[in-house]
């Protein structure tokens, strides 16, 4: 058996108060996105995903956020992939945020939908040649025999006369509508901060949650 009782730290660079964070969430959420951004921190806008398809079973995994607009947060998959097929049996998922330099954390719950075909296309057409393609031989989830196989695909692809690939409908973005942020703020003796917001008819109201 393994111990962990040596991995500890004390939390003491930030604080968190109710009168220093903003009223609507998304805008607390991008205050902390750029701090974390301008923190030297790798790949900010990693998040976790978890899912649960109709037999309630979770999964997660780190998916990258691309965009952020005022009502949602969106992110690209195939759409044949084992999340997005949880997703079409329960749309109800939660994201998080893990700033280990900034002792931070962001949870949010919500709904989600595919994005719309616009948002895809465009997303898509930005990638560059490479990416496209391995969007486009990656059947991802299916178990393969090797990489081989793969690899000779998406060499083939990009060999090929195709210069602008079209993206293809298993491909594309989902976005998640949340109901509920939390904020939390690593602090000494455990003695966490937690500041949640949750939508009630329209409104976000915003808590304090004992650690």
């Amino acid at each position: 058996m393994t111990f962990m009782k040596q991995f500890r730290k004390e939390f003491k660079r930030f604080s968190l108060s109710e009168p220093n964070t903003y009223i609507n969430p998304f805008d607390q959420f991008n205050k902390w996105f750029q701090e974390a951004a301008g923190f030297n921190i790798s790949e900010p806008n990693a998040m976790a995903l978890a899912t649960a398809g109709v037999n309630g079973m979770p999964t997660i995994r780190i998916v990258l956020l691309k965009e952020i607009e005022n009502d949602g947060f969106i992110f690209f998959t195939n759409y044949n992939s084992r999340k997005a097929k949880q997703i079409s049996e329960n749309n109800q998922a939660a994201l998080l945020f893990f700033w280990e330099a900034l002792e931070r954390q962001i949870r949010i719950e919500g709904m989600i939908e595919k994005a719309n075909e616009i948002t895809s296309d465009d997303y898509f057409h930005s990638r560059t040649r490479e990416s496209q393609a391995g969007s486009i031989v990656s059947k991802q989830s299916e178990i393969i025999e090797g990489r081989e196989s793969l690899e000779d695909e998406f060499k083939n692809l990009l060999d090929s006369e195709i210069q602008q690939f079209k993206r293809p409908e298993y491909w594309g973005g989902y976005k998640l509508y949340p109901k509920l942020f939390e904020f939390w703020q690593g602090r000494e003796h455990r003695l966490h901060d937690r500041i949640q917001y949750r939508l009630d008819d329209g409104k976000w109201i915003r808590e304090r949650l004992a650690p």
